[in-house]
Order: structure tokens, then C-alpha cells, then sequence
């Protein structure tokens, strides 16, 4: 990396060293650097993102200085630990001849009204899980300048403000959060041609996606209209699907490192596969009436403002069932040979996201009302779709639902999110034939898979789960009279 070459006086300088951001992880990904060396920082100024195991975090860094050297390029993944940045926290010490020369040519130059320095944000308590684009700070040291006009030296002190040096002619940085600019790189996108739609002219996923599609080429109107496509069921979350990576004309492999996200999925999985002995259940039922409920609920005033799908039905009913069943909401504790029978419910949400699945839960959704519950739902997907889950977010789960229907699937055999007890995974709803008041007639339909740790959940507790879960779905006044 390019660093600054005066080291004369190493006592001045400080190092900001990659700290633990969340749930003990041992390392992260530089993603994105957001300074330079040269570039003056402020304490709880972000200075960089990076990927963690778990999701995107942004690092302010705890002091006042000039950007000294970036000891690591972008993409380089860096031990808890490590040194990632030096600042000078003395500026000007060594080379206070060239300053005094600027002073003098100062007091030579006419007078003239002093602009006021921007103040620093007061109270900002640096926070290492945050997120959100920060406006940068960013500004260059002065550099003399014997023929610059005052109206020119005002134009370079608003450069150097926004990042760039006197003699660079002011560029507004397109406003996009981190997700979206790593979006953007992926598919080859420079932001800088990317018109904005968002609220304040943020650019969005929205905005990366349609510069990266080609503009359609016309063509003649069919003279007969197309069949029409049956509505899909409301689904939990509808992320984008993540970016292939495209291989080289003839190459006949790819091979793609194993990092973040997908790292920590592997290691995950493959721990909870061969550590909890899992069983797997199913069972097909008639959500008819839960489906006319979601129809219902839409129209309702008391729902207004909150997105209302099966899942939030599914969820309900999940919830009313482990009140049945509390044996289901345990862990296992290895070390103490324990069982951790759990009173509260982290109810897990698990998201398909361009950086991989993530399974961010929702804090004690047992004491939430119908309306509530729906509230966080929706809380969730969105935070979900923006990259902005955080690692508390994703800690501390005790039973999780999957939607594999979102992408047609009829069911599957999850595997438990790890320390989790037991997770339900719901197929795709759509009709069915099916034995109603001693006819055939036309359902709307899906399938249930429960996995569950074998340890914790006998079969005789498991199958009850299930069947209250599928017995609340096929008859939802069972969520008053069972609640």
C-alpha cells in the first residue's frame, strides 16, 4: 500500500488495530477503504468496512489525525488483532519549516474573512456495529500555493473538504450504502453513471440492477395476449439472488475462495449436521382458511402499515405450538451435560441475501401481538435486503422458520441453525386436490418439515409439535383458543 514517507518522529504515530466486532469472530474482510494516506480522520470518523462471518460492519476509528499508511489492500481478510491503519496524531511536527513559509505567505496575502472550520460531531461514541453511509470528513493537508486567486483558494479548500487536493475540481462521491457499492463492483457497475431513485439521491439495489441490464430491443406486439401467470403466495423475503460469478470464455472450471459469509455457512452447517442428531418430519395440510385469513387481515385497520403474508400466520402458530410443547424450545449444553430449557422465544427468519443465507431472529416473539409480530417481520426482511443485519441480530436463536416454497420447492430437510433445537421449513402453497366434507375438491395446499435435535425432542414430542402447528394452519381460531 502507498504510504507517506516521513518517519522521523514514530512516537506521533498511533495504530488502529482490527478489533473484535461482534460475538467473539477471529477476522474480517477489508471490503472497502473509505480513506487515504494523507487524508485527515476524526474521532468516529468510519475509515473502513469490512465483512465479518456474520454480516458488513463499518469501523470508526477512536482518534483525531492524518492518515498515515492502510496496511492492507482492499479484499485482504485480517486476524482480530492486527494493525490495519496508522495515523499521525501530530501533523505538522516534522516539517514545520514548510508551514512557517505558509504563514508567511498568508500575512502577505490580502485579508481575508476566515472560513469557519466544519465543527466535529459532539457526544459520538465510536460504535464498531453500525451501519448507514456516513457523509465523509475526509480533507488533505494545505499545500503552498504563491499564485492562486482567492475565489481559486476557496474552490481548493472545498476540495480538500470533500476529499480531494487543491487542485482537483470538486466531485460529489455518489451516495450509495456499503452493500450496494459492493453490488456494484461485482457486476462491474461504476456508481458514477448510475442514476438514483432513492430518497435523497441514494443509489439503491434497484439502481445498480437496471444499469446493469441492457436496454430491451423492441419488438413487435403478439396479437394474442399471453397466458396469464397464477399469483405466487406472498413469500418471507424476496432478496435478489446473488451474483454468479462469470468465468472466462472456455474456461472449464471456476474456483471461488471460501471466505465471510460462506465461510462461516460451511463451518456452520457442517458442525450442526454432525454434532446434533437430527430428525426430520413432515406433514401435507390444507391452509385454506389461512389464506383467506391473510386476505382478511390486509383489508384490516388494525394491519395497516404492516406486511401481512402466510408466514406471519406460520409464525403465530409456531409460537402458540411451542406454548403446548415448551419441551421444544431447549439447547443442549455440552460441557454441563445439561438441558437449557428456554422461556423465551428467538424466533429465526432464515433470508437467502447476495452474501449468503444469514438467520436473523426475532428477541422474545413469544410476548408479541399479531400486529407486532408482523411489524418485526417486516423490520427484518428489510434490514435483511439492505446487508444491514447486524451480529446481535443473528445471536442468540432458539427455534427457526425456512421458506424454501419462495422458490417453488414443495419441502426439504433443513439442517438446525446451530444451538437451535428445532427448525420448520414450509413448501410452497398452491392448490391441491383434496378431500374436503367428503368431496374432491380444489385446496390450497403445502407441505411442513420439522427437523429437530433428537437429543432434546423425542419423537412423541416432535410429532405433537408438528400436528398443532398443521392443525392451527388448517383452522386458524385455533391461534384464540389455543393462545
Amino acid at each position: 500500500m502507498t504510504t507517506m514517507t516521513d518517519t522521523s518522529n514514530a512516537a506521533r504515530f498511533r495504530e488502529f488495530k482490527m478489533p473484535d466486532v461482534g460475538e467473539g469472530l477471529t477476522e474480517a474482510e477489508i471490503l472497502k477503504w473509505f480513506v487515504q494516506p494523507g487524508d485527515t480522520v476524526t474521532d468516529g470518523q468510519v475509515v473502513c468496512e469490512v465483512e465479518t462471518a456474520k454480516a458488513a460492519v463499518e469501523l470508526p476509528i477512536p482518534f483525531d489525525g492524518v492518515v498515515h499508511e492502510l496496511r492492507f489492500p482492499e479484499g485482504t481478510t485480517v486476524d482480530v488483532g492486527q494493525v490495519i491503519i496508522a495515523v499521525d496524531v501530530a501533523p505538522g511536527s516534522g516539517d514545520a519549516e514548510p508551514e512557517a513559509e505558509a504563514e508567511a505567505e498568508a500575512a502577505a496575502a490580502p485579508a481575508a474573512e476566515p472560513e469557519a472550520e466544519p465543527e466535529a460531531p459532539k457526544g459520538r461514541q465510536p460504535v464498531l456495529v453500525g451501519y448507514g453511509v456516513a457523509e465523509s470528513s475526509t480533507k488533505r493537508r494545505a499545500r503552498k500555493s504563491t499564485e492562486a486567486a482567492p475565489a481559486a483558494a476557496s474552490a481548493a479548500i472545498q476540495g480538500e473538504m470533500n476529499g480531494h487536493g487543491p487542485a482537483a475540481v470538486p466531485e460529489a462521491r455518489p451516495l450509495a450504502k456499503p452493500p450496494v457499492r459492493k453490488l456494484a463492483k461485482d457486476l462491474g457497475i461504476d456508481l458514477a453513471t448510475v442514476t438514483p431513485t432513492g430518497e435523497g439521491g441514494v443509489i439503491t439495489r434497484e439502481d445498480v440492477h437496471a444499469a446493469a441490464t441492457p436496454a430491451p430491443v423492441p419488438v413487435q406486439a403478439p396479437t394474442q395476449a399471453p397466458a396469464p401467470v397464477p399469483d405466487r403466495p406472498e413469500t418471507a423475503y424476496e432478496t435478489p439472488a446473488p451474483v454468479p460469478v462469470q468465468a472466462p470464455a472456455g474456461a472449464r472450471e471456476t474456483r471461488i475462495p471460501v471466505k465471510g459469509v460462506r465461510k462461516a455457512i460451511a463451518q456452520a452447517m457442517v458442525g450442526s449436521a454432525f454434532t446434533a442428531p437430527h430428525v426430520t418430519e413432515f406433514v401435507t395440510v390444507d391452509v385454506t382458511r389461512t389464506m383467506k385469513l391473510v386476505a382478511e387481515l390486509k383489508e384490516d385497520k388494525d394491519m395497516a402499515g404492516v406486511r401481512v403474508n402466510p408466514l406471519l400466520i406460520i409464525a403465530k402458530a409456531l409460537l402458540v405450538a411451542i406454548k403446548r410443547n415448551p419441551g421444544v424450545n431447549a439447547a443442549w449444553d455440552e460441557a454441563n451435560q445439561e438441558i437449557v430449557q428456554k422461556h423465551y422465544v428467538n424466533l429465526g427468519i432464515a433470508a437467502a441475501t447476495p452474501r449468503g443465507l444469514i438467520v436473523p431472529n426475532i428477541k422474545d416473539a413469544q410476548e408479541q401481538t399479531l400486529p407486532q409480530l408482523a411489524a418485526s417481520l417486516g423490520d427484518l426482511v428489510a434490514t435483511a435486503r439492505e446487508g444491514r443485519t447486524s451480529p446481535a441480530a443473528m445471536a442468540g436463536g432458539t427455534v427457526t422458520i425456512t421458506n424454501v416454497g419462495v422458490f417453488g420447492v414443495d419441502t426439504g430437510t433443513p439442517i438446525l441453525n446451530p444451538g437451535e433445537s428445532a427448525i420448520l421449513a414450509v413448501g410452497t402453497i398452491k392448490p391441491q386436490p383434496w378431500v374436503h366434507k367428503g368431496k374432491v375438491k380444489p385446496r390450497q395446499v403445502t407441505t411442513l418439515a420439522l427437523s429437530f435435535d433428537h437429543r432434546l425432542i423425542d419423537g412423541e414430542l416432535g410429532s405433537k409439535f408438528l400436528a398443532d402447528v398443521a392443525a392451527i394452519l388448517e383452522q386458524p381460531k385455533r391461534l384464540i383458543t389455543w393462545a
